[in-house]
């Protein structure tokens, strides 16, 4: 039976910081906090460094920018996801929700094809990954050759997260048509015609959206799969996909509509980067004012997974929220969101998934990962 001591650590509990505190680990679990003592037991002084729970990233979208890191120039998705699963690593990242696409009227890895085909990858690259990688299922709900594909990979268990998005202009994310034409061709490098040609066919294929939505919905609920819903902009929104079975809102845009999510048992998810810079990057809310307002309950590492401990770690002196509450945003409330009972918090019981972080001045640094109680990263900076 191996045990590991973790002593002198400043530890965040999900309501408290409790300073110079040892916790043991044991068969990949947390067996105790502060034990008295222990025998045969390998020990890791932390000498003050404090110790969160390894955080829980419901949407991240790098792995399609490790892919696909210039237009139409991809790397192997082996590597790819091998590359990916060090990154979240090093970010502190020990369980991670890859966040895939299927929108056929997009281009590049956003096609259904190319989707699914990254969502095996990941399936079969889980059994030598660092961390937990999972794959949330993004569906573009004007693309009506989705569904079917969708449901092969619920049923296969390789889907664990499945989100509605539209990004018709109008509405949501796009507000007007040359706010969505102009991400096309920023994100695309395409022409003005593809444009035009991508516009039809979306406005055409929106027709028929919700029965494709509720027929996904029946099928996720059927197999444990929770349901969110991306770029909600507005109460009515949030009460519509809410009939669907949804338990999460990604991105609401306004905090009128955040503040329905959240009276509606939806929790509510933003972009740490979005902190890191202050703004959005569509001009919607910015993250920082949906934490002061109240109505943030996680944060998610979007574009960027390095994003999230800087952003948590920072946001006590933002805000008025305690450190325990910035690290919740991470940890215990996307766990609880999404009905995984057995991490995101420090507790007797839970997967040892733990990560041991230095402050140099305001900026954190990662040292140790360990993930089921087996130290996966160790790294040691300069003192500065």
């Amino acid at each position: 039976m191996k045990q590991t001591l973790l002593t002198h650590a400043r530890v965040v509990f999900p309501t408290e910081v409790v300073e110079d505190i040892a916790v043991l680990i044991e068969d990949g679990r947390i067996a105790s906090i502060d034990p008295d003592r222990t025998e045969k037991t390998e020990i890791i002084d932390l000498d003050g460094r404090i110790l969160i729970p390894g955080m829980i990233d419901l949407h991240c979208d790098a792995l399609e920018k490790e892919i696909e890191p210039r237009p139409n120039v991809h790397f192997p998705l082996d590597f790819s996801c091998a590359q990916a699963d060090k990154r979240n690593a090093v970010a502190g990242i020990t369980t991670v929700f890859h966040a895939l696409s299927f929108a056929n009227h997009e281009l590049g890895v956003r096609n259904n094809a190319f989707a699914a085909k990254i969502a095996r990858a990941i399936r079969s690259f889980r059994l030598q990954a660092l961390i937990d990688n999972r794959v949330h299922a993004r569906y573009e709900v004007t693309d009506e050759t989705a569904p079917p594909i969708l449901r092969e990979l619920i049923e296969q268990g390789d889907a664990h997260l499945i989100s509605f998005m539209d990004h018709s202009p109008g509405q949501g994310q796009f507000r007007d048509v040359e706010t969505y034409r102009n991400y096309l061709s920023h994100t695309y490098k395409t022409n003005e015609d593809t444009i035009e040609g991508i516009l039809t066919r979306k406005l055409k294929a929106a027709q028929g959206a919700m029965d494709r939505m509720r027929y996904l919905a029946e099928i996720a609920q059927l197999h444990g799969v929770p349901i969110a819903s991306h770029d909600d902009d507005s109460p009515e929104k949030i009460a519509t996909v809410q009939a669907f079975g949804a338990v999460i809102s990604e991105f609401p845009i306004n905090i009128e509509t955040a503040r329905a999510a959240r009276k509606n048992g939806l929790a509510t998810l933003f972009g740490a980067p979005n902190i890191l810079r202050g703004k959005s990057q569509s001009g919607n809310m910015r993250a920082l004012d949906a934490v002061i307002n109240g109505v943030a309950d996680c944060l998610c590492g979007d574009y960027s997974p390095a994003a999230l401990l800087p952003s948590i770690m920072r946001l006590p002196s933002l805000t008025d929220i305690t450190l325990s509450q910035a690290v919740a945003m991470v940890t215990v409330n996307p766990a609880r969101a999404i009905g995984l009972s057995d991490r995101g918090e420090i507790a007797i019981g839970k997967r040892a998934d733990l990560v041991a972080v230095k402050m140099y001045g305001s900026l954190p640094h990662v040292e140790k990962v360990w993930k089921d109680g087996k130290l996966v990263i160790s790294a040691t900076y300069n003192h500065v």
